[in-house]
């Protein structure tokens, strides 16, 4: 019931469209109910009363036109605005759980697959969007002509009456039992159709990976087995949909059967009459039209709800990662930085990092360096909170970063990864994403200190030239001096570099190197290095291992100690020799 509740609290931006549907669907409903009426009076007055003038017959035609024509801007009505209305419930609810998504933080995404998300936000809600449109109008719809139909045949025959309804029960038991089997299976379905988009999306996403290995056929068999596990749920559910529409159309077999039995032996017995009989069957018809809609309307009833379902279980997954109450906002950051007894782990895994102390003071670059698995990135990753520390505290100018608002502090935080991400669009839009406001001029401006300004200006369209999905009509040092330049129009006070030039060429490298080193200037810094070549002027360089920091200096004093850093300084001079 709550999970229904929430789903009419959709309904109540557009409660006068609803009301207004609802009033249409009544009026055609009615309609439908007065014909047999209509019919069952002219048969009467043919064979019992004399006959019905011309005039009166043409009367009631006139009149029963002018009844379909309403029934007509009804239908009009409930099918075309009915249908709007629920396109902007489903409108509202993918911006819902749009605006939801870009909330949670990373650990989300670790853990869920991005094809498997858009199967939610895209077929999902289209379920939905059927099920908010259709439900309540044929609920509705089928309440009035059932109970309508009901009553008039009470009316006409109490005993025909009770005989024919005897049968809806058992037909509605049979529903009930069919619905909660055809509920499990359509979950199922949503789950493997989701299995589906997702191995379609890696697949897509890494075909250059997959061609440069010739494993198309590797990716052929993952995509045929997701498939055909999705084939066998539907195989499934197309099995107990034919049970129960072939049930269902016996039952309403076995309803005209018996009202036509009935009627013929009670007409022997002089209780029913004719016309009776007649009236009787047109609106058995008009009894079984609403009862088939309601059993063909679970069907739809049970997709919608379990894609609703689905739904509200990511806009239900709380952000792990959120603001305070009493947060505030940052001014002029000065770029201070300061680990106090800072630990971190990923869930229930081993600690990463443990009781890191650091203090890196306005302006000054700092340089991380170690085996993988040192907790490098990880170091860097939690000073714009984009994970939370397990233990202690990091402090931006003195300010423990939790009672920062999360804008706040992620707009005074530029970030230069290895792998570069640029959206689908021109080289101007993924510039600007750094500052959205941004003039041409300011945009121009950051390209030139990137060093990027020449080789945009040699595109085919310059600034405006479309790069690609993730860039890929660039070369590796041209995106990457995209992004710097993205970061230089964003002007942060603090500055990360996540291995930014290690995927690089040497030419692309010492360009890009360049670029950096303008970045950074005035920034406090931190900068993971591979290549430890790049870091010589760092004031300071600390050496990670899995057991923490086991080295800190500067570049000669580390050389001197003759440690780990040593050995890995000389283990890159070795490989350049």
């Amino acid at each position: 019931m709550g999970k229904l509740k929430r789903f009419i609290s959709y309904y109540r931006p557009y409660k006068k469209l609803f009301i207004l549907d609802m009033l249409c669907a009544f009026t055609a409903a009615g309609v439908d109910l007065v014909f047999p009426v209509i019919v069952s009076f002219l048969l009467d007055e043919a064979i019992t009363g004399g006959g019905a003038s011309v005039g009166l017959i043409i009367r009631i035609g006139i009149g029963l036109l002018v009844l379909y024509f309403v029934q007509y801007g009804c239908n009009y009505y409930v099918n075309a605005w009915g249908h709007i209305m629920g396109a902007r419930m489903e409108y509202d609810m993918r911006n819902d759980i749009f605006n939801h998504l870009q909330k949670l933080s990373f650990s989300f995404y670790d853990n869920n697959k991005t094809g498997q998300l858009m199967s939610r936000i895209v077929n999902d809600l289209f379920d939905i969007s059927e099920l908010a449109h259709h439900g309540p109008e044929e609920l509705f719809i089928s309440f009035v002509k059932i109970v309508g139909s009901f009553l008039i045949l009470l009316n006409v025959d109490w005993k025909l009456t009770l005989i024919v309804f005897a049968f809806i029960p058992p037909m509605t038991y049979f529903g009930y039992v069919y619905n909660k089997k055809m509920r499990s299976v359509f979950m199922k379905n949503r789950q493997k159709i989701a299995d589906v988009n997702s191995q379609l999306e890696d697949s897509i996403a890494g075909v250059r990976v997959v061609k440069s290995f010739s494993n198309e056929v590797i990716e052929i068999n993952k995509f045929n087995k997701g498939n055909k596990e999705f084939l066998h749920t539907k195989e499934e559910s197309y099995g107990y949909m034919g049970k129960f529409f072939s049930g269902v159309a016996l039952f309403q077999g076995i309803i005209y059967v018996i009202t036509v039995i009935s009627g013929a032996l009670l007409m022997k017995t002089g209780t029913v009459r004719p016309t009776d009989l007649v009236t009787f069957l047109l609106y058995i018809n008009t009894l079984l039209n609403p009862i088939r809609t309601l059993i063909n309307f679970t069907e739809q009833f049970q997709k919608g709800m379990t894609g609703f379902e689905r739904f509200l279980d990511i806009l239900d997954t709380e952000p792990d990662i959120v603001d305070k109450k009493d947060s505030i906002e940052l001014k002029k950051v000065k770029g201070k930085i300061t680990f106090k007894n800072v630990s971190f782990k990923y869930d229930d895994s081993r600690y990463v990092l443990e009781n890191i102390n650091l203090n890196v003071n306005p302006g000054e670059t700092v340089a991380l360096v170690g085996p993988s698995g040192g907790g490098k990135s990880t170091i860097c990753s939690l000073i714009p909170r984009f994970y939370e520390v397990t233990q202690g505290q990091i402090l931006l100018d003195d300010i423990d970063i939790r009672d920062i608002k999360l804008r706040s502090l992620r707009k005074n935080i530029g970030i230069v990864q290895q792998d570069v991400y640029l959206f689908a669009g021109t080289v101007m839009e993924n510039i600007r994403y750094g500052k959205p406001d941004a003039t041409e001029e300011e945009v121009i401006e950051a390209a030139k200190k990137a060093n990027a300004h020449d080789f945009i200006m040699e595109l085919e369209n310059g600034y405006d030239t479309y790069v690609g999905e993730r860039g890929v009509k660039l070369s590796g040092g041209q995106k990457q001096r995209i992004s710097i330049a993205r970061v230089f129009l964003k002007n942060p006070p603090v500055l990360i570099l996540d291995e930014a030039t290690s995927a690089l060429d040497n030419e692309s490298e010492k360009i890009v190197q360049e670029s950096l080193e303008k970045l950074s200037q005035n920034r406090t810094t931190f900068v993971i290095a591979h290549r430890l070549s790049t870091i010589k002027n760092a004031k300071t360089i600390l050496v990670l291992t899995d057991e923490g920091i086991a080295e800190k200096g500067n570049h000669q004093e580390l050389l001197n100690n003759n440690g780990v850093y040593a050995r890995l300084y000389n283990a890159q001079f070795s490989d350049v020799n």
